[in-house]
């Protein structure tokens, strides 16, 4: 049994799988949708653009507009 444990092992490397694109394709769109969504709201929900009335989503975001850059006052 001794022998047996001071034998070395192989060592494995794992091998990458290939994702095909049409499986990636409706997720790369979907991150896209939501970043759009999230510029959107971050940078122009104020004013005439603005899809939602009052100033609760400019408020919710005031902070990261500022940290991205975006003017609001």
């Amino acid at each position: 049994m001794a022998i047996a444990a001071a034998l070395p092992t192989a060592v494995t490397s794992p091998i990458p799988v290939a994702i095909p694109v049409r499986e990636l394709l409706p997720w790369a769109v979907f991150g896209l949708l939501l970043a759009v969504v999230a510029i959107y709201f971050v940078g122009a929900e104020q004013g005439a653009t603005s899809l939602v009335s009052g100033h609760w989503v400019h408020e919710f975001t005031h902070d990261g507009r500022h940290l991205l850059g975006f003017p609001c006052h």
